[in-house]
């Protein structure tokens, strides 16, 4: 077992709400959030904002712990900043949904948490929902609570409050709702304004959505970051590149896969990047051939892979890019590590078990005790990975728990075999399942998304198999190989191996 805490003394926990008076109070006239070329959010217009909301909604009837969705997409990034922190000062919780789930999705999230109305984004069409869920705009609320600074209390919240409900990526089956706590949001935050993070940077870049957990990481950097957000209405290489290379921009968040296709889009070709100064890669592991791409386009840049989840945020562990430890995901900040056989005990250094993260306030899934009972305990979040620690506290995961694959008498890490399917130069994403097999059980099987321009008869199976066998075991060698547009993903950008595997039965 290994452990870590962040330095310095803990303050009080606070609410959000009470988090963006007191950067309102500071720095008012601030831009917080920017959507590109659609819109700007100063603090001062933030709480104005939060505060008509809030009182629109207290007056339409909202109770303390009320549920309200959010439904908004890239290009109301302000208008859902608003709409969060108003329904968090009127007392409510925050279910931020993306615009776009499929009409069952979006019933399932709002039926499961009981939501007593939905608030969407000015530009979104109005959503199917459940039949008598009543639906206003970001902006109705906001016109019908203006001039209401009086007739709302600072916060009807209190830290221990549930604030948001936020539900996973569902890439193991039907989306989870993650409840956390306004404490449990704003752990970890500033409370002096010397302690701002991302201070090196103007703007911090992301082109993560709303509905997810690293979308709302950006949310609250925006109210803990001396830098501003910074976000496109709709991401494409080209124009995230020029805003890359914009003046002021010394921060840059993506996924793996956003930063695959910004690599190999070209769009970066002949920009300066010397102004970046931090890549951070959050969702998935960051394939190390693509983390070794990042620095060298980067010179300037640390590249940080954080190692989270929906479950256990804010606890994480962060790994600074180094060619000496290509697969490792680092050490623990703002919560404890720990790495535990099947009862839940610690392991000692360098063995391998199930991988533990512990976070102050933890979070809980809403109306799932059966859940709770198998991923939380005494604040400790199972991850669902397996992975060991070494002796200086760095965790390396082998994989998680339900894509590991049995075959024969051996265990293959689909992580490991990715890892070296990307460094083959024709390769743009991979990503690694199990498939039946008549005699060992399982046969690993690699889908391939190639770089173009692409020659195929250097990606047929015999090809890639031959490329990989001075990096790979021969069990470990994938048995089937499919050739992709693109690879399912989610939201987050995590593949969706579910789908993927009904693929190969095709």
């Amino acid at each position: 077992m290994t452990a870590a805490t962040t330095g310095g003394g803990t303050p009080p926990p606070r609410t959000v709400p009470e988090l963006l008076a007191w950067r309102t109070a500071l720095h008012p006239d601030r831009v917080a959030v920017e959507v590109h070329g659609v819109a700007t959010l100063t603090f001062a217009d933030w709480s104005a904002g939060a505060t008509a909301v809030a009182a629109a909604l207290r007056r339409w009837g909202l109770r303390h712990g009320d549920r309200i969705g959010l439904l908004f997409g890239a290009r109301d990034w302000t208008r859902f900043a608003v709409a969060y922190c108003g329904v968090l000062r009127a007392g409510g919780v925050a279910v931020p949904l993306s615009d776009r789930l499929a009409a069952g999705q979006l019933a399932h999230a709002l039926t499961h948490c009981a939501a007593t109305a939905v608030v969407h984004g000015d530009d979104t069409a109005a959503p199917p929902v459940p039949a008598g869920l009543p639906v206003w705009t970001c902006g109705d609320l906001d016109q019908a609570g203006v001039g209401a600074d009086g007739e709302v209390e600072p916060s009807a919240a209190r830290p221990g409050d549930l604030a948001q409900i936020l539900y996973t990526s569902g890439t193991t089956g039907r989306p989870k709702g993650v409840a956390a706590s306004h404490a449990n949001l704003t752990a970890g935050a500033p409370n002096h304004p010397r302690r701002l993070a991302l201070a090196h940077s103007q703007r911090f870049l992301h082109a993560f959505a709303i509905g997810t957990n690293a979308g709302q990481t950006m949310l609250l950097n925006a109210l803990t970051a001396k830098a501003a957000a910074l976000t496109l209405p709709r991401f494409t290489p080209v124009r995230f590149a020029r805003l890359v290379e914009a003046p002021g921009t010394g921060s840059v968040f993506v996924v793996p896969s956003i930063a695959v296709e910004l690599l190999d889009s070209g769009a970066l070709r002949g920009r300066d990047t010397s102004g970046v100064q931090l890549i951070g890669s959050t969702a998935a592991p960051l394939p190390p051939a693509v983390a070794a791409r990042l620095a060298e386009t980067f010179p300037q840049a640390t590249i940080v892979n954080y190692y989270t989840s929906t479950e256990a945020a804010p606890a994480q562990t962060t790994m600074i890019y180094d060619p000496s430890r290509r697969d490792a995901v680092g050490r623990p900040v703002g919560g404890q590590l720990m790495v535990a056989d099947a009862g839940g005990n610690p392991l000692p250094a360098g063995t391998t078990g199930d991988v533990w993260l512990r976070a102050p306030h933890p979070r809980a899934y809403y109306r799932d005790e059966a859940a709770n009972r198998a991923t939380f305990r005494d604040g400790w979040v199972r991850m669902g990975d397996i992975g060991r620690v070494d002796a200086d506290g760095y965790l390396y995961l082998t994989d998680r728990h339900q894509d590991i694959i049995k075959t024969g008498a051996f265990k293959v890490s689909t992580l490991e075999v990715e890892a070296a399917l990307h460094e083959h130069p024709l390769v743009a994403q991979a990503a690694v399942v199990g498939v039946p097999h008549p005699v060992l059980g399982s046969a690993v099987a690699a889908a391939i998304v190639p770089r173009p321009p692409a020659d195929q008869d250097g990606l047929s199976l015999p090809a890639l198999r031959g490329f990989l066998a001075d990096r790979l075991a021969d069990y470990q060698l994938p048995a089937r190989l499919l050739l992709l547009d693109q690879l399912p993903r989610n939201e987050g950008g995590k593949v969706l191996k579910r789908q993927l595997t009904d693929l190969f039965d095709n």
